[in-house]
């Protein structure tokens, strides 16, 4: 297995396997020095480990970020330094797999976990390959008990497995990729398009990159689940939630979880004067933002994401509705809720998705004033009926997951599934080919 994970993730770049062993041996060696000391020197470790494995990622994440702003700032207060930045690729999954082995040391320090001895399953638990690049980021009481248990061939595991790669391959191939197209055209010069073209493109890339980074999940669950693993799953239908706490609670779980247990809680959480609980929030959702690329646009995005946290938690404490009695007044302001989530999530990927500040400037001054240009960029009409498609289908399954619903129907109906589904891919995946989105971070 642990052969496996380094031949796929050496696929990409081989000699980054380098970077990634460094944080093994870095973490492996941390967790059992923090488990057999006591008093300080145990916390001493522990600094060490997690300043060493952050600054791997800081090098060849944020280094060229940080350097870009100080030359920016120097030449704002008058020196003169040259424009001098580093050639460094970032190493695919870098900020998972260093979330990853930051989670293992942190829960060895509490004592949740025993440090791990065998070398090689720890290895293994940092390169687990079905969620090496992309997530989701397991907690070492989930994964490393599993890497330790004895394994059987169970052909339950294997079909329910091949169930979910499908479902991951379908969403990703068809639904995401065909987005993909008509997105990346308005963003490449938003100012060229009208209104309703812009509208359109924030719509759709609302639904490219969940069902991207949802279809890689899948995918990774399904390859685990073949082998006889469980991992996390790491969305619950966000789009359906009511409001910013509770979308950031279903959408990309195994991070947001992360950020709650070693950054919010250790802040003091909201235990604290309100104040420092505004500060905490701030913290919490600009680091998230920054984790996801060393951009100023993902540190707006998550800071956006505090500002309205703040307003709706401010709103939801001074004002409040009993239609508990009335089930259909509770159901249209669930709906209204919903819907006003929704637009508020799609408007702020644009931050997300632009590549600078500029053309997030560009997107929404398109939207106001671009009502009379004229273009002849039109929307393909497949790609409303696939989208239809997997907006039902997750409907359908706000309460299941894809294997178990699909493992629930008649044989029939199940190959009449794997058919459709099979058909789609081949028949209408996008002629581009497109990575998935989290790869970069």
């Amino acid at each position: 297995m642990l052969a496996a994970s380094c031949f796929f993730y050496m696929f990409f770049v081989p000699q980054y396997i380098l970077i990634l062993l460094i944080t093994i041996l870095i973490d492996y060696t941390a967790g059992i020095y923090i488990e057999k000391t006591e008093g300080k020197r145990r916390k001493y470790f522990l600094i060490l480990s997690i300043v060493s494995t952050c600054l791997v990622l800081v090098i060849f994440k944020y280094l060229n970020f940080f350097t870009h702003n100080a030359i920016a700032l120097s030449h704002f207060l008058g020196f003169n330094y040259s424009d001098r930045v580093f050639n460094i690729i970032l190493p695919i999954g870098l900020s998972f797999h260093t979330f990853q082995s930051l989670s293992y040391v942190i829960e060895v320090y509490r004592g949740n976990q025993k440090a791990e001895k065998h070398f090689g399953v720890y290895s293994l638990y940092v390169m687990f390959y079905p969620q090496l690049v992309t997530g989701p980021i397991e907690r070492p009481q989930n994964l490393l008990r599993q890497l330790k248990e004895e394994k059987t061939f169970q052909l339950d595991n294997v079909i329910r497995g091949l169930r979910l790669i499908l479902f991951g391959l379908f969403i990703k191939m068809v639904i995401a990729d065909n987005l993909a197209v008509y997105v990346d055209k308005i963003y490449e010069n938003p100012t060229l398009y009208n209104s309703s073209s812009i509208l359109t493109a924030l719509l759709f890339y609302s639904f490219q990159i969940y069902c991207d980074f949802f279809g890689y999940s899948t995918i990774a669950l399904g390859a685990a689940l073949t082998m006889g693993y469980a991992i996390t799953d790491n969305f619950k239908t966000p789009y359906l939630s009511k409001n910013i706490s509770e979308f950031w609670h279903r959408w990309h779980i195994s991070l947001s979880t992360w950020f709650r247990d070693y950054v919010y809680f250790p802040l003091g959480g909201n235990r604290v004067k309100t104040p420092r609980w505004i500060f905490n929030i701030g913290i919490v959702f600009v680091l998230s933002g920054f984790w996801h690329g060393a951009n100023w646009t993902f540190i707006f995005w998550g800071g956006t994401y505090a500002v309205i946290y703040l307003i709706e938690h401010v709103l939801q404490k001074n004002i409040k509705f009993n239609f508990s009695k009335n089930r259909f007044l509770s159901a249209v302001l669930n709906g209204f809720a919903i819907v006003k989530n929704f637009v508020l999530v799609t408007v702020i990927w644009a931050f997300f998705r632009s590549v600078n500040l500029r053309q997030i400037k560009q997107i929404y001054a398109s939207v106001y004033h671009n009502f009379h240009v004229q273009d002849d960029f039109l929307v393909d009409n497949k790609i409303w009926l696939f989208l239809a498609l997997f907006i039902l289908l997750d409907v359908i399954l706000r309460k299941s997951r894809f294997d178990v619903w699909c493992g629930n129907r008649s044989v029939f109906v199940r190959w009449a599934i794997y058919a459709v589904m099979l058909f789609l891919i081949i028949a209408f995946s996008s002629v581009e080919s497109f990575p998935f989105i989290y790869f970069q971070f």
